[in-house]
């Protein structure tokens, strides 16, 4: 019979600190009103000096580890997403890799950005399929806090991001026809757009340095947005893809009992729910709390459903992201 990935696991970890729209107010011209009322956040998670990327990412594998009952020694590859690294190389996973005392299983970084932990999800699923892997690891973690422009300039973009991690153990099933796992993923890119939403340096395409006194004046290290033109593209692509994706499985919308979306802007979840007639009561958002979390925003929120009930066995939860790149994808899973 046919395998599939079913998520066996989920853990999460975010920022110790946590950083209201009033704190917000004393770095930069804004008010706690403009911000709840362009994004939806009331706050956000940024580490302290105790935590790092892989420090998060460690916690939330651990806690995934445990849900579904296994050592790391059963796991077979690590795929870690992050816009966010750790350091400029190795990758992240490596540090991870280190810090769970991960023998010699192969791991990796993946850059898709906000949509990196479908990618992620996507590749883990496949390496299953093919029966080279029993169990994969698929990692979102970022830390934004540390490289961001705090001031007014940078207020549009700063006061989005936060810090946090997911983690999920995909392992091999047989695919029943009504059988948990991962039933349908995809992911689409358009570089054409990438300099819309970028942080431009340090860059090893700059001579002769990757970063200069000149590029530093320039902010040029900093992310660097066009809001309107993302906002367009999101709530364009993401039920476009979302529609691919259930189509695919062949399911329809009534289908689905729990859609999560990436955690970027609490208006562009909305706006794509209302164009695709979804009921409030079946979107969950966390965004208020946590801020954008980039490539850990959807294994946070499917952390967070997993263990307060809002995911029961059997239930179908669609999962859909768009980020820089620009890159837009989504699944569709069976839980169990």
């Amino acid at each position: 019979m046919p395998l599939r990935s079913r998520i066996a696991g989920t853990g999460m970890s975010v920022g110790n600190r946590v950083v209201t729209n009033a704190e917000m107010t004393q770095w930069m011209d804004t008010s706690e009103e403009w911000i709840e009322q362009r994004t939806g956040i009331k706050e956000r998670r940024w580490i302290d000096e105790t935590q790092r990327p892989s420090t998060l990412a460690a916690e939330a594998t651990n806690q995934a580890l445990e849900q579904a009952g296994l050592e790391v020694g059963d796991i077979d590859c690590i795929l870690l997403a992050t816009l966010s690294g750790e350091h400029d190389f190795p990758g992240t996973s490596f540090f991870l890799h280190e810090l769970i005392d991960a023998g010699d299983i192969p791991c990796v970084d993946l850059r898709a950005q906000c949509s990196g932990f479908l990618y992620a999800l996507q590749m883990g699923d496949a390496l299953i399929q093919t029966g080279s892997h029993k169990r994969v690891l698929v990692v979102g973690a970022e830390v934004h806090s540390t490289g961001l422009d705090i001031s007014t300039e940078g207020r549009d973009v700063t006061v989005i991001f936060g810090d946090g991690a997911g983690a999920t153990l995909l392992e091999a099933v047989e695919a029943e026809a009504d059988g948990p796992g991962v039933l349908q993923i995809r992911c689409h890119a358009q570089g054409k757009h990438a300099r819309r939403l970028w942080t431009e340096g340090p860059s090893s395409a700059r001579h002769p340095h990757r970063i200069d006194e000149q590029a530093l004046a320039e902010k040029k290290h900093f992310p660097h947005m066009e809001g309107r033109f993302v906002f367009k593209h999101a709530v364009t692509r993401m039920p476009e893809v979302l529609l691919e994706t259930l189509g695919g499985a062949s399911l329809e919308l009534d289908d689905v009992d729990l859609f999560l979306f990436h955690q970027a802007n609490l208006r562009i979840n909305e706006a794509v729910a209302q164009r695709l007639e979804i009921p409030k009561e079946k979107v969950r958002n966390n965004i208020e709390r946590l801020g954008n979390c980039s490539a850990g925003a959807l294994p946070i929120l499917l952390a967070e459903a997993s263990r307060d009930g809002s995911l029961q066995p059997g239930q179908l939860v669609s999962l859909t992201a768009f980020g820089s790149g620009f890159t837009w994808a989504s699944a569709v899973v069976r839980w169990g």
